[in-house]
């Protein structure tokens, strides 16, 4: 009888943890798509120049799924592309070099012009703004594809 009862609950134990597991691919899912949507925005903007990405407190995950699309720098000082996902602080000291700044925060947008655009995710939706002056200012010239992306603010 406690045979059983033991099998039993090893039984439970193996189907509410593929549950779990569920999830962590779904996570990872997500997390490849936000990868995708942000290495084709930089190669775009960078055009024939090699993506550079650094992002300020990246995750061992971000780390994984980013650098099988682009070369991934855990040094601001490296990057020519910026996607400030989790920090609040993303200025770092550059001498000379062009980076070019993307948010995952609409607000941070409006408030910093510092950022180009931003890509978030709203109603379990991927978005992206870009805004028409700062591309101006600094010579960005995007392909037709991204006319709807492209706002005043």
């Amino acid at each position: 009888m406690i045979r059983y009862l033991l099998i039993i609950s090893f039984m439970v134990c193996f189907i509410k943890a593929d549950n779990y597991t569920y999830l962590l691919d779904k996570y990872q899912k997500e997390t490849e798509l936000e990868a995708k949507i942000v290495v084709k925005i930089a190669k775009d903007i960078l055009v024939n120049k090699p993506v550079i990405l650094y992002i300020p407190g990246m995750k061992s995950l971000d780390y994984k799924v980013y650098s099988s699309f682009v070369k991934v720098t855990k040094l601001c000082s490296e990057a020519n592309f910026v996607f400030v996902k989790y920090s609040k602080s993303h200025k770092c000291q550059k001498k000379g070099k062009n980076s070019y700044i993307l948010t995952n925060n609409y607000k941070k947008l409006l408030s910093d012009k510092t950022f180009l655009g931003a890509f978030f995710w709203s109603k379990s939706r991927p978005n992206i703004v870009l805004v028409k002056s700062r591309l101006s200012q600094k010579n960005i010239y995007l392909p037709r594809e991204y006319e709807r992306y492209i706002e005043d603010l």
